[in-house]
């Protein structure tokens, strides 16, 4: 052959080359001129290409005890916070309650004068009432009721119980006095013999018999007897108490229990 169709042979090759690369390239394959790689081997090679990821450095003792102190007193503040919202609610609660107080205390304060009006008026009545039943039960004699009572008291006993009665422990000032009180309580007692206290008494000085209003006695009554005359008991027995069979005055020990005789305003 000639070099002409040699030329023209190499063109038509070259042309048909073109040709199917220009074919490749629009079907999507890629022109890379390097063999197709193992995909581990590219993913491998992707890792190598990023950069590798650092460690993170240890916390320090510093940060770690900075951290522990602010925790600690984050708490602290929490705790006293709650400290301060129970000290007011216990402020407003004791608050309250000293009010209830103060109202209770005027309350109570009421019900005492309350109650001390009605004692007073108790004893009135109780005064009034033994008064009445002085004379309604007892013997009157002259503008005075005397009543005897059974029940058992010193003689200090029984002036408290003739005073809250509304009366006095019976005081015969003369012998009308004494006759009329003699005679009621002989009949009281019959047919016993029973000792009454009287409102007679030595005890501020020996052998100087005053009545219960301090007034002194100027009519006695002792009991003369050869065996026993009255009134032998000395500073020993300093209270007068009346027998009921006879009538007769005998002093006594205080303390001793026996009935009395109190009087009372007609």
């Amino acid at each position: 052959m000639g070099i002409a169709a040699i030329l023209v042979i190499v063109l038509c090759m070259c042309s048909l080359s073109l040709t199917d690369l220009d074919s490749g390239i629009k079907d999507g394959d890629p022109f890379d001129a390097t063999p197709t790689e193992n995909p581990e081997t590219q993913g491998k090679q992707a890792r190598e290409d990023l950069p590798e990821e650092q460690e993170p450095s240890p916390v320090s003792d510093f940060d770690n005890t900075y951290n522990y102190i602010l925790s600690r007193l984050a708490a602290m503040d929490q705790a006293i916070h709650r400290l301060n919202v129970g000290h007011y609610t216990l402020d407003v609660k004791v608050t309250q309650l000293l009010d209830r107080v103060s109202r209770l205390d005027g309350t109570l304060g009421e019900v005492e004068e309350t109650m001390q009006q009605i004692s007073l008026l108790t004893k009135e009545n109780r005064k009034e009432i033994g008064r009445l039943e002085g004379c309604q039960k007892g013997r009157r004699v002259g503008y005075k009721c005397y009543l005897v009572y059974r029940t058992y008291e010193t003689y200090a006993g029984a002036a408290q119980k003739c005073l809250e009665r509304g009366g006095r422990m019976a005081m015969p000032r003369d012998r009308k006095e004494q006759e009329a009180l003699a005679d009621y309580v002989k009949a009281f007692f019959h047919p016993g013999n029973w000792p009454v206290w009287l409102g007679i008494n030595d005890l501020r000085s020996e052998g100087l018999y005053l009545f219960e209003d301090n007034t002194h006695v100027t009519y006695f009554q002792w009991r003369k007897h050869f065996l026993s005359s009255q009134p032998d008991g000395g500073k020993r027995e300093n209270c007068v108490a009346m027998a009921s069979d006879d009538g007769d005055w005998w002093d006594n020990y205080c303390d001793r229990n026996m009935s009395y005789l109190c009087e009372f305003d007609a």
